[in-house]
This record gives structure tokens, sequence and C-alpha cells, in this order.
């Protein structure tokens, strides 16, 4: 194996590890701060606020975060960016032995800061890769993800009465995993852009926008990130109304996160072989699979059954659209591309998980999947458009 393949794989593996703390901290987020939320906010429908303000923290920071990067570089960025989440994790933590919700909301919105960093993880595979083994990259780096599917909620079941007022030891735990994800990201050699790239600008973002892969891709990210969120965010409460215990849908929520990133490892091989629309198109079909098994009953089964069939359609949908955002831009201009793009998806998780706390809170478990069915609609018309736009232009 030549140096630089083994480099390579060096790099991808290490972002894998890093990918697994940033989930590890993200489903431990998604496990507890609904319900700790519900647990202080003055109003039921504004349980979910916490986790809003997470994505929100992320949707603020990250066009900004893709620029500082473009400045001082890939490592020292993504460093500087982690340490802003041990800051959050203890604001979070404080809030909790404080009761105060408001603190809670600030110290998630701090926390998602750190997440907007992590977000490019899979974008940082992609440099580091050569064309033909892009996909795969990226597919291994979200792989990453599957630890922390399995250890995230793990660690809240144990650490979520173990000090103080319940939740606080869950969310001081998250500052070990920081501390982790930035020791790693210390031995990672990431490509930074010459001085030349640095300095160009490329073409208008106007411009980089109008093709139509561009587009596709960004909606289909934002949207399959949106609605796996807008359903996820919700069904805690969901079981919790259910008379469904805390322990079941931890275990819910973590076999949710595995199936997100178990298919990783095959993920890219698929694209390989048959290409990333009609992965993407498979990954849309799954979400309306899950949809209908979560409206078929309220047993944990069907709680279950439907966020891991969830998982795996928007791990094809979310590495496919990946894959396509990377054939639109040059070098110079990926901060812009890629900041535009983690915009849209943080945007889009912010409105999903603020209005799935309304709509699960007032009007139940099975609107809140009769209102995901649109967007899948839509994605799939936007696929079924690139798919017959790229045919005609090969043509």
């Amino acid at each position: 194996m030549s140096s630089s393949v083994s480099n390579t794989h060096r790099n991808v593996g290490l972002l894998a590890a890093c990918q697994a703390m940033l989930f590890t901290n993200n489903s431990t987020l998604i496990a507890i701060n609904g319900l700790a939320g519900l647990a202080l906010a003055p109003t039921a429908s504004l349980a979910t606020l916490p986790v809003t303000c997470w994505v929100v923290g992320g949707a603020i920071a990250t066009m900004p975060a893709s620029q500082y990067m473009k400045k001082v570089g890939r490592q020292s960025g993504l460093i500087r960016g982690a340490s802003i989440g041990i800051v959050g994790a203890l604001i979070c933590a404080a809030a909790v032995w404080e009761a105060s919700f408001w603190l809670l909301c600030f110290g998630a919105l701090v926390f998602g800061t750190f997440n907007s960093f992590g977000q490019y993880y899979r974008f940082v595979a992609a440099e580091v890769a050569p064309p033909d083994f892009r996909a795969t990259a990226v597919s291994l780096v979200l792989a990453g993800g599957l630890v922390g599917g399995i250890l995230g909620p793990t660690i809240s079941r144990v650490t979520v009465d173990l000090i103080g007022p319940k939740f606080t030891g869950a969310y001081l735990a998250l500052v070990a995993f920081v501390l982790v994800t930035m020791a790693i990201l210390s031995r990672i050699r990431m490509p930074d852009l010459s001085a030349a790239e640095q300095a160009a600008t490329g073409r208008p973002m106007s411009e980089i926008a109008r093709q139509p892969k561009y587009i596709v891709a960004v909606m289909a990210g934002a949207i399959s990130y949106g609605v796996m969120n807008f359903l996820m965010t919700s069904t805690p409460i969901a079981m919790r109304g259910c008379g469904h215990p805390f322990g079941d849908a931890a275990f819910v929520i973590s076999s949710h996160v595995v199936a997100m990133f178990a298919p990783s490892f095959v993920t890219g091989a698929l694209i390989k072989r048959f290409g990333t629309i009609p992965v993407m198109l498979a990954g849309a079909a799954l979400n309306v699979v899950s949809i209908s098994v979560a409206l078929s009953g309220l047993a944990v089964a069907n709680f279950w059954w439907s966020l891991v069939v969830l998982g795996v359609g928007w791990n094809f949908l979310y590495i496919g659209a990946t894959t396509l955002l990377t054939e639109t831009y040059r070098p110079e201009e990926r901060a812009k591309a890629q900041g535009v793009n983690e915009t849209a998806i943080f945007a889009m998780m912010a409105l999903s998980s603020f209005s799935s706390g309304m709509i699960v809170t007032k009007a139940g478990w099975e609107k809140v999947n009769y209102a995901a069915t649109p967007l899948i609609a839509i994605v799939v018309a936007a696929l079924v458009f690139l798919f017959f736009n790229m045919k005609k232009a090969r043509a």
C-alpha cells in the first residue's frame, strides 16, 4: 500500500473517530434535551426549545465556521470550534442545577456552535480522498456515528441521575467527549488551501447555486435532515405520552442513531454501483415506510421500527446529497458552497425541532408524521427532475 493511500486511510479513520465523539454528544443531547426542557419549561409546548436552540446555534455559526477554517486552516479551526463545546456543556449543566429553562436554552445554543464545526468532518474526508474514493470516504466517516448511537444513550442512562438534579451528570459527561475529540483532531493531517486558493474567490455564489445539481443536493440534504430531526425530536415526548419509560425512549433513539450510520459501511459502494440518485430515491422510499409504520400503532415496537427505517433512509439521502454537493464547486469555492449548504440544513433542523415539539404536544404523534409526508414528496420530485436533466445533458 502506497504512503499516500495509507495516509488517506489513516485520516479517514481519525475523522471517523471524531464523528463518533460528535454523535456521542449529539445522541446524548437528543435523548435528554427535550426531556430536560419538558421538566423546566414554563409550558409543555416549549419542551423542544433547547433542542431548537442547539440547532439554531449551529445555523448561526456554520457559515462563519466555514470562512474561519478557510482563513486559519481546517485543523486549527476544528480544534478551536470543539473547545466551544466544553463551554456549552458546562452552561447546560449549570442550568439544570439552577433549574433555569432559559439558561438551558442558552447553553444548548453555545453547544450548537461546536456541532456546526463538526458537520464539516465529512467534507474534510472528501478533501483528503481521491475522486474514486470520495463517496466511500464520506460514508466511512459518517459510520463513526454508529459508535455515538450506542455510546451516547448508554452514557445518558448511566449519568442522568449521577450528580445533583436529574440530567446534570449527563451534561457534564459531554465535556469528556469533547476533550477526546480535540486530542484526535490534533493527530489529523488535513490539506489546507494554498495562499492563492485562500485569496481566490472563485465563481459568485449565485452562479454556483444556479446549478441543478447544487440545488437538488442542498434541498435533499436539508429536507432529509429536517424530516429525520422532526420525527426523532418528538419521539421521546410521544413515547412519554404513551406511558413508555425513559429507558425505552433512550433505546429507541440509540437504535435510530445506529441505523443512521451502520449502512455507511456499504452506502459508498452502493453509490458507486448504482449511482447517487437511485440510492437517494431508495432513501426517500424508506422515509415513506417509516411514516407508515409510525402511523400503524403506538407500541414500543412501532416507535423502534419507524425510527430504525427512518435512520437508514436518512443515511442514503444524506450521503448521496453530500456526494452530489462535492461535484459542484472548486477548491477555492468550498467555504461558501459548503457554508450555504450547512446553513440550509441547520435552518431546516431548527424549524423542524421547534415545530415538532409544538405539534406533538398539541396535536399528537400522528399529526407529526402526516406533516412530514409532503417534504418527502418534494425530495422525490427534485431527484426525478435531476435524473432526467442529467440524462438529457449526457445525450
